[in-house]
């Protein structure tokens, strides 16, 4: 395995395994760029959902949502873990990755439809686009490989290839059975790797892989931050509400600062380079990253209760915001915060803040500012813990 040549020396290289020990491996500018035109499609999720939410119909906007929200982000996943182990940086490489990024795109596009008239032709049609290019990707990975090897990257083409024929069958069969096809696809989807890595494991880097999941994480806290400032502004704007938004606010913007720091304050790629369940670690992020996106959605719905355009009680407008809070923190602590804790205290804060923040749900229209401060008290109360733990480390 070896570390790509510079750029300037050819425009086309071959595709081989990059070094699991290359030093200094961070986020390239391509890999950023991906992962910024995946804003696009995570805002147009939330959007969807806080309209869904406010009309009522939560039940089905959270199905669609989980649904559209899983197109998104396997399809950065895909990519991500590719390039830990195969990103030789040359012009080809580069190319096809631009085509992927026209097929987020075309995804992007089709959410509303996906939404409002569980219409897939376009997200499908961003999914042909995306899928072609990294089974072309897995074949010239496969095509500079012996062994092996040779037989994972086969594997994980054709794998690529036949769920990508699978899918087709969401825009063929009739509507009420699209969903029992999602959970169908999902299923042979999130077998893939496994399977494809049964006999060989693929070189990604656990301090990059560790380093492209938190650049995505704070994209969608980010994208939740900007949806929040919007629904605020507007709030402001069209109905004077200041006194009712600033709790909500406040709350909200607590909320995502305890998620920024809860998710950040333990160095995961320890324990990714001594742990083999890499898999379980980042297909559970799914859900991590789905609740962060969610957290801003309830936040707009919430502030559309607060100014009169939601027909929902503040109870419920609470719950958009609070639900979602609670498994993030929970999602956070079991895959991997509570592996960096010491004792039964350190343990026990992120699960009893999740307890407390859905408890909040009841508070009325304090039920959001509320949730801020049990999240901000976690955090306090976190590092105080720790701080503890190391101050008696060094005195023994």
């Amino acid at each position: 395995m070896t570390s790509p040549p510079p750029a300037s020396r050819t425009p086309l290289r071959p595709l081989v395994s990059r070094s699991r020990d290359e030093e200094h491996r961070a986020a390239t500018p391509l890999e950023l760029f991906f992962d910024l035109c995946f804003v696009v499609a995570v805002a147009q999720a939330g959007v969807q959902l806080v309209h869904a939410v406010a009309e009522g119909h939560a039940g089905d906007g959270i199905a669609r949502y989980a649904m559209v929200f899983f197109a998104i982000w396997w399809a950065w996943m895909n990519f991500t873990w590719f390039a830990s182990a195969y990103d030789n940086d040359d012009v080809l490489y580069r190319v096809v990755t631009l085509v992927q990024i026209a097929g987020v795109l075309l995804l992007a596009a089709g959410v509303s439809r996906a939404f409002e008239e569980n219409e897939f032709f376009l997200v499908w049609l961003g999914y042909v686009v995306m899928r072609l290019a990294l089974a072309s990707q897995w074949l010239r990975a496969a095509r500079n490989a012996s062994g092996a090897e040779r037989t994972m990257a086969l594997r994980y083409a054709a794998g690529v290839s036949l769920c990508q024929i699978g899918w087709t069958a969401l825009v063929l069969v009739p509507e009420p059975a699209r969903p029992w096809v999602f959970l169908v696809m999902v299923a042979a989807e999130l077998s893939v790797p496994p399977l494809a890595e049964r006999d060989f494991s693929s070189s990604w880097h656990a301090h990059h892989i560790a380093e492209r999941y938190g650049l995505f994480t704070i994209i969608v806290l980010g994208e939740t931050i900007a949806a929040a400032t919007v629904a605020v502004k507007t709030g402001i704007e069209e109905n004077d509400a200041l006194g009712d938004l600033l709790p909500i606010a406040a709350g909200g913007l607590l909320l995502i600062f305890a998620a920024w720091w809860i998710y950040f304050v333990v160095p995961v790629h320890r324990r990714l380079m001594s742990n083999r369940q890499a898999f379980l670690w980042g297909y559970g992020h799914y859900l991590i990253q789905a609740s962060a996106a969610a957290i801003g959605a309830g936040l707009e719905v919430a502030v559309e209760q607060a100014t009169g355009e939601a027909h929902l009680s503040a109870t419920s407008a609470a719950a958009a915001v609070t639900l979602p809070s609670a498994l993030f923190l929970l999602l956070v602590w079991a895959l991997h915060s509570r592996y960096f804790k010491a004792g039964i205290a350190q343990q026990l804060v992120l699960p009893c803040a999740a307890l407390g923040i859905l408890l909040c749900t009841f508070a009325g229209r304090w039920g959001i500012f509320s949730a801020g401060i049990v999240a901000a008290a976690a955090v306090a109360t976190g590092v105080t813990l720790t701080a503890r733990a190391e101050r008696g480390t060094q005195g023994g």
